[in-house]
């Protein structure tokens, strides 16, 4: 799927960075996991970690959170 968003010129955003702003806020809301949001961003797990750390967000990480990222990187070949 792909989605097209106009910004202003002036807002002077790469795709790497709107895909990380994406990944923090999705992640922020308990929508996406930590490891989903890490590779959202294009980030290892523990660069995304130190990312958000850095803004004071909390890492929130359950047992539901730890089987969907062990699913995604089965499913992924790791």
């Amino acid at each position: 799927m792909q989605i097209t968003i106009d910004l202003p010129d002036t807002l002077q955003l790469s795709e790497a960075d709107l895909r990380t702003e994406l990944a923090i806020a999705l992640f922020q809301q308990e929508r996406i996991t930590l490891g989903t949001a890490s590779q959202l961003a294009g980030l290892h797990q523990l660069e995304f970690q130190q990312l958000i750390a850095s803004r004071g967000i909390s890492i929130h990480y359950d047992l539901e959170d730890l089987e969907e990222d062990l699913k995604s990187l089965r499913e992924d070949g790791w």
